[in-house]
């Protein structure tokens, strides 16, 4: 995957108007664009920015809506809550992983998918419930997992 390049970072930057304050937006602009941070941008945010690179780490490490390591284009998340849970949840966790071939928190060979876990979405009566990007599959049978998958391109 190729990171952004200096530029991007820098026209991300100056939309803020290299304002200290707005570090968060600077790295979640940076993390929509590239779907992660790398060690590069981090630095060149570090240097526009004029904050120590610690901050922008501890940023980077606290939220767990950044990734410091290449996300796919689509993110396949499973509820393992305890609703979940116990209708069946660590066994579409299994299916969705052998289908992606990828464990938790891991991402294809491919960049198309990120397999991630949670312990509540919210939605317990349609559980065991995965999730693309924004769309919720309810218990998806293996069938209906392979359209679902192959439907994302």
């Amino acid at each position: 995957m190729v990171d952004t390049n200096t530029s991007e970072i820098d026209k991300i930057v100056d939309k803020y108007h290299g304002d200290k304050g707005a570090l968060i937006q600077v790295l979640l602009d940076i993390q929509q664009k590239e779907r992660w941070l790398s060690k590069d941008s981090l630095c060149r945010v570090s240097d526009k920015l004029c904050v120590p690179l610690t901050w922008v780490y501890h940023a980077a490490t606290f939220y767990k809506a950044f990734s410091l390591e290449p996300r796919g284009r689509h993110t396949a998340t499973v509820c393992l809550g305890t609703a979940c849970h116990v209708r069946g949840a660590p066994i579409l966790l299994d299916r969705v992983s052998q289908k992606l071939n990828v464990g938790p928190n891991q991402t294809t060979k491919d960049q198309k998918f990120t397999l991630t876990t949670v312990n509540c979405l919210g939605c317990c009566a349609l559980g065991p419930v995965l999730v693309i990007d924004e769309s919720y599959y309810s218990n998806p049978s293996g069938a209906e997992l392979d359209k679902i998958v192959n439907s994302y391109s």
